[in-house]
């Protein structure tokens, strides 16, 4: 029974306050707790065979960027910690008695609160909020206490696992975490505690530990919970913490967190944990990415392809074979890629792979957690459906922001008997992906203008649609070119002209983007934005005749948005 956690305690019994209980101390305080970085290019696309079904994914997927979506990454930082009377709990850690808020392991903690409480008088999620908005009152001023005495430097390291049989979970919370130890000379033993029966652990934990920590060999131990201990040395992430901090601590994400989110409490409110947490990156995370690219250094990795399609090895995982594979890698073939198992490669290779990538395809898999060592010019493109989209999409995130890399999603159908129903996640987990032939050949328009390879499209639609996301992928000149190759369409279509003039624009070519949207203004002269647009662009150029012309236009066939441009912008009358 030493493994048994008792969630029926009330919040303020059963969780620990770093800032206030014993047993909690920081070894070192981090430069930061938290700051922004540049997000990578994430984007989704809709590839279903059914109408209703790419409705709603096109529906999630603009809720999720109009609501969820935050201007910059946060990172978030780690720190050595010091605990007394420490307890690893199936994959939990408690500090005298205490659930420690830990990263993922506090996110889901907080979640099996939730289901173990569901018949609870009190509402589960109110009692978690008002604890939780208790502590962030109470800790205002304060600090997390840091160790004074010096510690023996072979005190043991303690680190907590959801399991060592899943590549994504280990790899992200639990091996990343050694990285929080780098520049302490800490010589006792490292301790990996899970849950799981000992002969469920995959070979890929102890391989990855010595590939990218060689310098702990002989020093690493996987011990399966419980295990208690006097005092141990563990790693803390404060983005686990985040809704316990003093308010003063996270001021300043809101201003790169969107509107709705910030208005709905979503920074101090847990409600808002799963829409933070895929916005943010732990700095340890970075830091294994760092590591795994200073191990591959200097080695020849020749052997490997650029392009490549990842398949799964059923022996070492469940079988998720997506429909429409053998179709879609016939295509591929043609363009040189190359079928690639992770699991048959060594851990250095798939972090050479990946480093080396120019564009990796898959059905949604964990094969996705090596996106961490892509390069920042490498496509990732993940095959899945609106369930995936739904429930594991943003769990990459943080991964596409560690690496910078691009992060490119097809969401189709479910491959079930029936593909119009949506599957129920408790019931039917996470369900394989069906690929459509359509949809193939909307992915491979896609993949081969990113290799510069430009297929004759005969419908604008399709066109517009394949140059839209191309240029939503930050690849703004492929967009172009792929327009260049049809443009028998631009004399008679606006909307394909305003995407040129958007590539031009993302490329800063002022002027083939004001030629663009001069297209686009003779395609549709009904569109004062337009014409505005025009004036902006001629006056970068510095084409005052333009700016003169286009004003007159506006004025003539538009005199109340002249009017209004006119008044707000003096620059204006300058020119004319």
């Amino acid at each position: 029974m030493r493994n048994k956690i008792n969630l029926s305690l009330p919040p303020e019994t059963l969780f620990h306050n770093p800032w206030s209980d014993p047993g909690f101390f920081l070894l070192n305080r981090p430069e930061f707790i938290w700051r922004p970085k540049e997000r990578a290019i994430i984007e989704g696309f809709a590839v279903s065979e059914h109408a209703q079904i790419n409705k709603k994914i096109r529906s999630f997927l603009t809720v999720t960027k109009r609501q969820k979506t935050f201007s910059k990454a946060i990172e978030y930082a780690a720190a050595p910690i010091y605990l007394e009377q420490a307890s690893f709990r199936k994959s939990h850690i408690m500090v005298q008695d205490r659930m420690l808020l830990n990263g993922a392991s506090g996110v889901r903690l907080i979640n099996r609160f939730h289901w173990e409480n569901e018949e609870a008088e009190i509402d589960s999620v109110d009692q978690v909020q008002t604890y939780l908005a208790g502590c962030q009152n109470e800790n205002t001023g304060r600090e997390i206490p840091s160790i004074l005495a010096d510690l023996e430097p072979d005190t043991d390291v303690a680190i907590e696992c959801r399991n060592t049989f899943n590549f994504y979970h280990f790899i992200t919370e639990s091996l990343s975490q050694l990285t929080v130890l780098d520049g302490h000379n800490f010589t006792g033993n490292v301790y990996f505690h899970f849950p799981n029966q000992e002969d469920k652990q995959r070979p890929f934990a102890r391989a990855f530990v010595d590939a990218l920590f060689p310098e702990l060999a002989g020093r690493v131990f996987f011990e399966r919970a419980p295990k208690e201990y006097d005092s141990v040395i563990s790693t803390y992430d404060f983005l686990g913490g985040h809704y316990q901090a003093p308010r003063e601590s996270v001021s300043g994400i809101g201003d790169f967190a969107p509107k709705p989110f910030v208005e709905g409490g979503g920074l101090t409110d847990v409600r808002g944990q799963a829409v933070l947490a895929m916005n943010c990156v732990s700095s340890p995370l970075i830091a294994l990415r760092n590591r795994g690219l200073a191990a591959i250094e200097g080695e020849d990795f020749s052997h490997l392809p650029k392009r490549f399609f990842v398949g799964r090895d059923d022996r070492q995982s469940r079988a998720r074979h997506m429909e429409g594979e053998d179709l879609l890698f016939d295509h591929l073939r043609l363009f040189d890629f190359e079928y690639v198992v992770f699991e048959n490669l060594s851990p250095l290779e798939q972090v050479a792979i990946m480093a080396q990538a120019e564009v990796m395809i898959s059905y949604h898999g964990a094969g996705f957690t090596n996106m961490l060592f892509a390069n920042p010019d490498a496509y990732v493109i993940e095959l899945g459906t609106l369930q995936t989209a739904q429930f594991r999409w943003g769990d990459f995130w943080p991964l596409a922001n560690a690496a910078q890399c691009r992060y490119i999603s097809f969401f189709a159908d479910h491959n079930t008997e029936n593909p119009l129903l949506e599957p129920n996640f408790s019931q039917d987990g996470i369900v394989p992906v069906r690929l459509g032939e359509a949809a193939t050949a909307e992915i491979m328009a896609f993949v081969v203008t990113l290799l510069g390879h430009y297929p004759k499209l005969t419908k604008l639609a399709i066109l517009i649609e394949t140059a839209t996301r191309v240029l939503q992928a930050g690849a703004p000149e492929k967009a172009a070119d792929l327009i260049g190759h049809h443009a028998e369409f631009l004399d008679r279509d606006a909307e394909l002209c305003l995407i040129k003039a958007d590539c031009h624009k993302e490329l800063d070519e002022p002027k083939s983007e004001l030629v663009a949207l001069d297209l686009a203004y003779k395609a549709d002269r009904s569109r004062w934005q337009t014409l505005v647009r025009m004036i902006w662009c001629a006056n970068r150029c510095e084409r005052p005749q333009v700016i003169r012309w286009a004003l007159s236009r506006l004025e003539r066939d538009f005199p109340e948005r002249h009017e209004n441009f006119v008044t707000a912008h003096n620059w204006v009358k300058y020119v004319t």
